[in-house]
């Protein structure tokens, strides 16, 4: 069977650097993007494709069903597709504080909504579609990228931190149900990581300087290394590693 990567969230920061290095080790790209130029995208299939592997990317909207369908029926018109590897790397979301002592700075229920079901929720419909299909099989991996906001709190970040600690059950709920298939799913905690989803985040840079300060290595955490951890998971052929949030972070949260 051919072996792809399905990635959500794949032209920047995290996801493009998990193509990069699965490209490497010779695994199939299928990406889904929001935002980037057609000459961005057609230059980083260039580089994909230079490791001797296929790729294709859809620019859509991740979390539409209509969007996905699509997608899923584009995955299957590939030849004998496996999918080694799916992994959730979606980051959109509205930064507001819960209460604020002007009532039209809130988080409105539309904007909590919107930003769970885009990084938490699709997570489960896409896991769905992908193993009703019949892509998935024995040995898949399934990756959720989290933070440290599913565990601890920092300004105008409430709809995330609720949608990253939402991801994280369902991780766990998908790996208890996945698990008589042989079918491996798992959080990864990066530690702070210089991408353009963390520099929208208001005061950004204290979080960068703290994470520089108390992380033994001296340096944040680069989209590499998270990178080098997927590979890591996706090698072995076992499910015996399931259901966990693994911080990849250097030490950060020591």
């Amino acid at each position: 069977m051919n072996n792809w990567a399905v990635i959500l969230g794949s032209s920047s920061g995290i996801g493009r650097q998990c193509a990069i290095e699965l490209a490497k080790n010779k695994i199939n790209i299928f990406g889904v993007y929001l935002r980037k130029p057609k000459n961005y995208i057609e230059e980083l299939s260039d580089e994909i494709k230079s490791y001797g592997v296929k790729v294709r990317f859809l620019k859509m909207n991740a979390a539409n069903e209509s969007n996905r369908l699509d997608a899923i029926n584009q995955l299957k018109s590939l030849d004998n597709v496996n999918v080694k590897i799916f992994i959730h790397s979606l980051a959109f979301g509205t930064l507001k504080p819960m209460i604020d002592n002007e009532e039209n700075n809130q988080l409105k229920q539309k904007q909590i909504e919107m930003t769970t079901d885009v990084m938490s929720h699709s997570l489960i419909y896409w896991t769905q579609d992908l193993f009703n299909n019949n892509l998935l099989n024995k040995h898949s991996q399934i990756i959720a990228m989290t933070s440290a906001g599913g565990n601890k709190q920092w300004k105008n970040y409430g709809a995330v931190s609720l949608a990253k600690s939402s991801l994280e059950s369902a991780i766990r709920q998908l790996a208890l149900e996945l698990a008589p298939h042989q079918i491996a799913c798992n959080s990864l905690e990066a530690g702070v990581t210089l991408t353009a989803a963390l520099e929208k985040i208001p005061n950004f840079q204290s979080m960068v300087d703290s994470a520089l300060n108390i992380n033994p290595h001296k340096r944040l955490t680069l989209p590499e290394d998270i990178a080098n951890a997927v590979i890591m998971l996706c090698k072995h052929n076992s499910s015996w590693i399931t259901g966990n949030t693994i911080k990849v972070d250097g030490g950060e949260s020591l």
